[in-house]
């Protein structure tokens, strides 16, 4: 834009940058001086370029940050500027400094972020441009159409903002009253946090307004759905709604077909538009680690194997069975070392070796053969259940409540004991056989041990894969470290200011991730009390954490309705995908590490598959928020547990054949969904009026689900 373009020469000019301003001026098709000069601070004071003002809309996708030179210090420097192919000049300054007086400021503060929203337009006619708009896009092509009103809602959002922020509250009222009921259903929630902003000072802390603002709004169209936009816009002088869309949409356009009202319905709804289909390209290793080798004795005693069941045993295995894995490596894995991960204990082959047994009696299931589902209601939980996990073998249960009390059950005969005192361990002897059965106290054994600690409900458990240890976290904003050696709280973890939603355990032990309302989650390790790396960039809480079955990756859930992949070995988001219309509760990786499952308060499953970066999947069928889901042990078969008070099992391996994942696929988003996810519907359990909340499935493949009991 014209004002920003005679800054940056005059800049030039004053700092005898010759060259440079003939070559901004041929790029910028500027001959001569045509271009008034503009009002500049005095020199030494320096130029800001693109920050807030009237000279932002120069960027079609980016703005400069502030960029704030002494020009004593540019003398000499260099100042490029480029003119990019996106509508509107974009400018890239690189100011070489001599001596180092350039700042560069990328966090847009409050004040910056709203003044972009300075009298543009008159107010009166905002409701004139917005009706011609939709008047356009409604009297388009079918085929443009669908894409084309993607545009509605966020222009609709900006335009109402920009009137609120002007002071015109009469005009953005009867804006909002006109043109609201045109918005997609799943916006609901959204319109109803704007409707309450009406007045400009309702906006200096309003977090999601500030997110709408300072990240732009995706929207993925065809080229020729845009160039028609673009034509319309231009012919009709319409430069409010044009300086919107350049300033704060960015419009992903790919080459090909328009995209049907199905495929786009499917992948929307998020707070900040699709994922930019840039974010999905970077390699993710998916495939598993490989087995640690070792000899597995092969004995005869079956009957006492039987009984082995109920032994405290260590380290819970990854999702395969060793034994029936072939030691190859998966052409998709990360190298071995890639993170460092914890060396195996003995007791850890132990505890494999266990596993492989187990392995051998497991149900294979399918269509045909459904898991049996043992149910486990929480009675009289007056307290308010708000968490469940279950151990890899099916020991133990913890249930985390909102009176900020932490749980344990044992599940089999075996009764929970807790250490002896230092006084009587003395008196044991260390070399007999049996030291870890000596070391135990019969007098605390129970089935129920209470953990207190916590200040606030506790919102998420997880066990450690050895049994040794279990976590919470809780509104509280720690997460606690408890040993179930000894049934107390050995560390608190702090580093969210807010209540923490959500915590996990990594399947080889050591490293947890933790995720709560500061929008962030945190990796952390077991003996360091503060974390090691930080994943942000959702746009609201963090509902859920999940670690990919390699420990190489992590999930989490939002209430910005997205899901985010992150890469613990760098902290860098590999994966954002959109679909979900809620916030979402539950996610679950395949065992062979290839998909994701997660499900949302929308009821719907979505299944995406991690290496394309795509959405292949819906299973609809649940009627309220879905809160537990998982695959079965060799991934035949997936569990969904939802507040409907239902459990469904569905087909995965039919939900995930003949993928068709070509490049045509993974470049546009033209994704092709069944019609029907009932024929991937394989049964439907009702509990009398217990919501499920988690669901496990046993080492041979039986179903645990567990819920409160909920007397309406």
């Amino acid at each position: 834009d014209r004002q920003t373009l005679a800054a940056v020469l005059q800049f030039l000019r004053r700092s005898n940058l010759r060259e440079s301003e003939e070559i901004l001026r041929r790029e910028a098709r500027l001959l001569g001086d045509d271009l008034g000069a503009a009002a500049l601070s005095p020199a030494g004071a320096g130029l800001q370029v693109g920050a807030g003002g009237d000279a932002d809309s120069a960027g079609g996708d980016a703005l400069l940050g502030r960029v704030t030179a002494a020009s004593a210090s540019a003398v000499g420097g260099n100042v490029a500027a480029v003119a990019s192919s996106s509508p509107g000049l974009l400018l890239y300054a690189n100011v070489f400094a001599v001596g180092g007086g350039v700042v560069v400021e990328d966090q847009p503060d409050v004040s910056a972020v709203l003044s972009a929203y300075n009298q543009q337009g008159d107010p009166t006619l905002y409701e004139e441009y917005y009706s011609g708009l939709k008047h356009f896009i409604e009297c388009s092509l079918d085929c443009h159409r669908a894409e084309l009103s993607q545009l509605f809602y966020p222009l609709f959002v900006h335009m109402y903002l920009e009137l609120v922020y002007n002071q015109h509250e009469s005009e953005a009222k009867s804006f909002f009253e006109r043109f609201h009921g045109d918005q997609e259903c799943y916006y609901q929630d959204d319109l109803r946090v704007l409707s309450s902003l009406t007045k400009k000072e309702h906006m200096k802390g309003n977090e999601t307004m500030l997110d709408f603002r300072t990240s732009k709004f995706v929207l993925r169209i065809s080229r020729d759905s845009y160039q028609l936009l673009k034509r319309h816009l231009q012919e009709k002088q319409n430069n409010q709604i044009w300086n919107i869309v350049q300033e704060h949409l960015y419009i992903d356009i790919f080459d090909g077909m328009p995209r049907s009202k199905q495929q786009i319905d499917a992948m929307v709804g998020s707070l900040a538009g699709e994922a930019k289909r840039e974010a999905n390209k970077a390699k993710v290793f998916f495939g598993l680690l490989k087995e640690p080798e070792f000899d597995v004795p092969l004995d005869d005693e079956d009957e006492e194997g039987e009984n082995e069941e109920g032994k405290p045993k260590k380290k819970k295995p990854k999702k395969d069975s060793a034994g029936s894995k072939s030691k190859k490596q998966d052409p998709n894995a990360p190298p071995q070392n890639r993170i460092p991960l914890p060396e195996l204990k003995d007791s850890d082959k132990l505890d494999k070796v266990m596993n492989m047994k187990e392995a051998a009696r497991r149900v294979r299931l399918g269509p045909e053969c459904l898991p049996s589902i043992c149910f486990y209601t929480f009675l009289n939980a007056y307290q308010g259940l708000t968490a469940v996990d279950i151990t890899d073998d099916s020991s133990m249960i913890v249930g985390g409540f909102a009176d900020s009390t932490v749980r344990v059950w044992s599940v089999t005969p075996k009764k929970l004991r807790s250490v002896k005192t230092a006084a009587d361990l003395s008196l044991i002897d260390k070399e007999s056989d049996d030291v870890l059965e000596r070391i135990m106290d019969e007098k605390t054994a129970s089935e129920l041990k209470i953990l207190y600690g916590h200040s606030g409900p506790v919102y998420g458990t997880s066990f450690s894969p050895d049994r040794n240890y279990l976590l919470s976290c809780s509104e509280d904003g720690t997460v606690r470290l408890w040993s179930l050696q000894t049934f107390t709280c050995l560390v608190g973890y702090k580093g969210h200011n807010y209540p923490v939603w959500d915590t996990q355990f990594s399947p080889y032990g050591y490293y947890f991730v933790s995720g709560g309302h500061d929008r962030v989650a945190r990796l952390w390790a077991t003996d360091h009390y503060q974390p090691l790396r930080i994943f942000a960039g959702h746009l609201a809480d963090v509902t859920c954490t999940r670690f990919h079955p390699n420990s190489n990756y992590i999930a989490t859930g939002s209430a910005d309705r997205t899901v985010r992949l992150w890469d613990v070995l760098n902290g860098n988001c590999v994966r954002i995908f959109t679909g979900h219309k809620g916030p979402i509760h539950s996610l679950a990786f395949s065992p062979n590490g290839r998909f994701l499952a997660t499900g949302a308060t929308d009821g719907r499953v979505l299944l995406w598959d991690i290496g394309h970066g795509l959405m292949v999947g819906e299973l609809k069928g649940h009627t309220d928020t879905i809160y537990a889901l998982r695959f079965s042990r060799d991934g035949e078969i997936l569990a969904s547990g939802s507040m409907d008070n239902t459990v469904r099992l569905w087909d995965a391996v039919k939900a995930f054949e003949d993928l068709e994942t070509d490049d045509f696929t993974t470049a546009t988003g033209h994704i092709n969904l069944p019609e029907n996810s009932q024929d991937l519907l394989l049964g439907t359990y009702m509990t009398k009026s217990t919501p499920v909340i988690h669901l496990h499935f046993t080492r041979r493949n039986l179903l645990l689900a567990a819920g409160a009991y909920s007397s309406q």
